[in-house]
């Protein structure tokens, strides 16, 4: 079985700061707590893009993950109230090398 990678790319609307934040933070413990999950990192660029990476320990932890009631919603929420835009790309590992000094 493969890892697999989500990496989700948005842009808020201006006025989904407050609200989106604590959003935000649930999605992250939800997704820390489901089983198979291996890291989650989210990113903020200089323009304002933030760009969230998620792995899974294979297809069915990120697809339960994917599919949480909670999740969801949070996703239903984005469209509706917190993005201007979003990208969202899922990828199978396939090769996969770590350094560490």
């Amino acid at each position: 079985m493969s890892e697999i990678v989500t990496v989700f790319r948005n842009r808020l609307r201006p006025e989904a700061s407050g609200e989106y934040a604590a959003m935000s933070a649930r999605m992250d413990t939800l997704a820390r707590a489901m089983p198979g999950h291996v890291d989650s990192k989210t990113f903020t660029a200089a323009d304002g893009e933030r760009v969230t990476v998620v792995t899974f320990a294979d297809r069915a932890s990120h697809d339960a993950w994917r599919n949480h009631p909670d999740h969801v919603e949070a996703q239903r929420a984005g469209i509706e109230k917190f993005y201007e835009t979003y990208a969202i790309q899922v990828a199978e590992v396939t090769r996969s090398h770590t350094f560490i000094r």
